[in-house]
């Protein structure tokens, strides 16, 4: 009889309710099974969920639903990263509360991710604009400062003079703030930070007990920590009264020092401050340097500029005076606010030098004796070993690690410097003049200085009313929010009105979600952490674009709650890291500009692909592949696509494209491919189930069915193993591998023996079980047309037959003379003449042999066949 093809618009739904009303994923802390924690990134509630968003969440759902059925129990929830900017800006331009624009888009996003079958625990669901949330942070906040790992000091900062507020380094651009385009300057600012340095190196150190975690992500986290073994070298002033008897220059490379021909000061160094109060072109020097930004790579990307002081310092370990100049590549927040340039081995210097007209020496010759210095410095390859040259160390032939140590062992012995351990990493400002975020809990009074509000007044909550109309921090201008009494004294105080920075809100959700409900404390250590505690979480999804800042300030997070009570031991919160590839479609533009793929129609003409108009039929140019974004219109809606194929489909055709950590490529084809799939393996399911509803399912040990059986045993193991790994790719082909045999087996049903459908009812079992992760509402639908027990939402993972997955016969590559010449497929437990014997009559061995007998024969025992002629 025909089967009516699959509907997802009527199951998917049905299911989805079928698995609230029973709480299937509802997760209790006190099952007694061993817990397994998985965790995508939560989302920011922008208003719409993207097709990133569907590839992160579909790869965690299939581990969330995996180990279920391998017998955990298992943490799966969701929140939303709810503060930030782009409410602030919602609010103002569209003239709504940044509260209501907030919630509504919650919602929104909350009703689409549903229509995914996601297996999430939604009773743990929060926002981290909740008052409820926050209130904990805010009691962090506190007993971090108590525990002195927050401070309040000045700060140079990126400032808008007409928005009137703190940038962060990415919202400067050309030296213009990215929303008013006022130029940007330098301000020195009270600021709170976390003393996140102070653990700089505790969190290098732990990179290397995090084996599930990307290398490429770990490299970039030890980059940016940055530990460096270098020297602090003392640079006399030739003449006084400046201020300052000498410049402190710190260098990581001191072997150099014999090259050193300038020291580059930074525009807010000591000198430069008291040098520009006496000349008005070193003043308006330093304000334009100051425009440039406080990052690294604002100054990376500046053109190196310098300004002469006609000063002079004294190199410590040789007879000649250096000039000093001020650069404005040198920030003050780094080392020293000093350098020592040595034009020969260093580009940055060397280009300056050229620049200005400064000498060029070389420290050392390099392997092949180059002492020319072009355009190029001269940088030896890593541990080269080169001949330093004139070397007040005693140095002759050395690699430069070497001569580093050497170095800094003379200069700490004559008294010109010391060797000192340093770090890129800078403590973590969190400040923020903004209102939809975080309240700092501090009053501020003028007799008792900055007070913490007490706990039992915790959440400082934000004021519901709230005008935009001014530009600047709404909190600070608002009439009476920030009019309180001091705790301490009762006098008349305020309360901060900086927000914390929205990192801090994401550094420490994954700890709220072991134990939501607590309102007296952060974390339940009975819960958090520990024997009987969920962290680490044990396997956590996201993009690469947090490779750095979110995983390190929560790395940072979980040290800090460890130290003040939260936590009980765990200091690294994610065990397993996975950063997913994007999403990536191709670019449409017509004369009007960029068009998007609902808009477009393509077709092959002549061997050519043609892209269209749909509305109107003009022809259109189709452009590169492209994360998908809303300024090149390359987006595809979820929305879209779940209601024309529906949830299954997209989640299959994002799991099976490509390896999940490289960049998938929506097609409309390859969407197209993934449903014919669903609706292959319904149609398989449902023609069997008309013999089989009423068979158990059982293994074929003989016969002609033992292939079937074979190839279902060794997939559930594959397939299960390949989940582990999150190689879905792989484990979605062999599906595709299991449906193509199964598919004449159920073709022959009717001719079919009792032996054979047991085994062909066995292997359709484990095929749904398996289905279920990657496609849940096809999967029940399916287990319910062979009238399987319960839902397979509930169903453990399939066990496989040891026996069965091993192959009675095995293929071996033969070689003569060492180049490969063909296959050979021999029964495993085959002897060596035999191996032998019928390697010798494959007709490409025979060709290769040309008649002659070989001399040697060796077999590598399940491995390889080598012929020697």
């Amino acid at each position: 009889m025909a089967t009516e093809r699959y509907n997802p618009r009527a199951s998917e739904p049905k299911w989805q309710k079928a698995w609230d009303e029973a709480q299937l994923f509802a997760t209790k802390n006190d099952d007694p099974r061993e817990k397994y924690y998985v965790l995508e990134m939560f989302p920011y509630p922008s208003g719409r969920i993207h097709m990133g968003h569907v590839r992160n969440y579909a790869m965690g759902d299939v581990v969330a639903r995996y180990k279920r059925a391998a017998g955990y129990n298992v943490l799966h929830p969701m929140g939303w990263d709810a503060f930030g900017l782009p409410a602030e800006n919602a609010a103002r331009d569209n003239k709504v509360n940044p509260r209501d624009w907030t919630y509504a888009n919650i919602e929104t996003m909350k009703g689409q991710l549903k229509t995914m079958g996601l297996s999430l625990d939604w009773a743990r669901e929060f926002a981290t604009c909740d008052p409820s949330y926050y209130r904990h942070q805010q009691k962090m906040f506190l007993d971090f400062w108590q525990a002195g790992l927050v401070e309040r000091r000045n700060a140079k900062v990126n400032w808008d003079p007409e928005d009137m507020t703190v940038l962060a380094n990415e919202q400067v651009i050309d030296g213009r703030g990215w929303r008013s385009g006022a130029l940007v300057e330098q301000r020195d600012l009270t600021q709170w930070f976390f003393k996140i340095t102070s653990m700089a190196q505790e969190l290098l150190d732990g990179l290397d007990t995090l084996p599930r975690w990307p290398d490429k992500v770990k490299l970039m986290q030890s980059n940016w920590i940055g530990r460096s073994r270098g020297i602090e070298i003392s640079f006399p002033m030739t003449e006084p009264g400046y201020g300052l008897d000498e410049i402190v220059c710190f260098s990581t490379r001191p072997d150099t020092m014999h090259g050193a021909s300038f020291i580059a000061i930074a525009p807010d160094h000591p000198l430069s401050l008291e040098l520009e109060a006496r000349n008005e072109a070193l003043a308006t020097f330093n304000a334009e340097c100051r425009r440039i930004g406080t990052s690294e790579e604002a100054l990376e990307k500046a053109e190196k500029l310098g300004f002469d002081t006609g000063l002079f310092v004294r190199h410590p370990a040789e007879e000649r005076d250096l000039p000093v100049w001020v650069g404005n590549f040198v920030l003050m927040g780094y080392g020293t606010g000093a350098v020592f340039g040595c034009p020969a081995h260093d580009q940055r210097d060397l280009d300056f030098a050229r620049k200005y007209g400064l000498p060029v020496r070389n420290a050392f010759h390099l392997p092949d004796d180059t002492t020319e210095v072009g355009d190029e410095a001269l940088i030896p390859e890593k541990n080269a070993r080169v001949v330093y040259v004139d070397h007040f160390a005693g140095i002759g032939e050395a690699t430069s690690e070497e001569a580093i140590e050497r170095t800094i062992a003379w200069f700490e012995a004559k008294g010109f410097g010391k060797g000192v351990t340093r770090f890129r990493l800078r403590d973590w400002l969190i400040s923020r003049q903004r209102y939809w975020g975080c309240p700092i809990p501090v009053v501020h009074c003028e007799t008792c200085g900055a007070v913490p509000v007490p706990a039992d007044q915790l959440p400082v909550r934000l004021p519901d009313e709230v005008s935009f109309d001014k530009p600047g921090n709404p909190l600070d201008h608002h009439p009476t929010w920030k009019h309180v009494a001091c705790p301490n004294c009762g006098e008349q105080a305020r309360r901060d009105t900086d927000t914390m920075d929205t990192f801090v809100d994401s550094s420490w959700y994954f700890a709220r979600f072991t134990d939501p409900w607590n309102e007296d404390q952060p974390t339940d250590l009975a819960h958090v952490d520990g024997p009987n505690g969920w962290l680490p979480v044990n396997q956590y999804i996201g993009g690469i674009e947090h490779a750095i800042l979110h995983l390190l300030y929560s790395r940072f997070f979980a040290r800090a709650m460890k130290a003040t009570g939260h936590l009980n031991s765990v200091e690294e919160p994610f065990e397993g890291l996975f950063t997913q590839g994007m999403v990536v479609h191709e670019t449409y533009r017509g004369p009007k500009g960029w068009v998007t793929p609902a808009e477009v129609k393509l077709e092959e003409v002549e061997g050519k692909r043609r892209a269209s108009l749909i509305a109107t039929g003009e022809d259109i140019a189709i452009g590169s592949i492209e994360k998908m974004s809303k300024s090149k219109k390359n987006v595809v809606d979820p929305d879209d696509i779940i209601a024309s194929y529906g949830a299954d489909t997209a989640r299959w055709f994002m799991l099976s494209d490509s390896p999940p950590d490289r960049d998938v490529i929506w097609t409309e084809a390859g969407v197209e491919g993934a449903h014919r799939f669903v609706q292959r393996v319904w149609r398989l399911v449902a023609e069997a189930s008309e013999v089989l509803k009423d068979v158990a399912g059982a293994p074929a040990r003989e016969g002609d069915a033992v292939a079937i059986s074979k190839l279902a045993h060794k997939t559930v193991k594959a397939v299960g193993a390949d989940i582990e790994r999150l190689s879905f790719n792989k484990a979605v082909a062999r599906l595709y591998e299991l449906v193509n045999a199964l598919a004449p087996r159920v073709q022959a049903l009717a001719r079919a023996n009792d032996a054979d459908k047991k085994a062909l009812r066995d292997a359709l079992d484990k095929l749904v079980v398996m289905v279920a992760p990657m496609m849940p509402h096809l999967a029940e639908e399916c287990w319910a047309a062979l009238g399987g027990d319960g839902m397979v939402a509930n169903q453990p993972w399939p066990k496989f037959d040891a026996a069965l997955t091993v192959d009675d016969e095995i293929t071996l590559p033969v070689q003569v003379n060492g180049k490969k010449r063909g296959d050979l497929t021999i029964a495993r437990d085959a002897d060596q003449s035999a191996v032998e014997a019928a390697a010798l009559a494959l007709d490409a061995v025979q060709k290769a042999l040309e008649g002659k007998a070989p001399r040697k024969i060796i077999v590598v025992p399940q491995r390889i066949v080598n012929v020697v002629a």
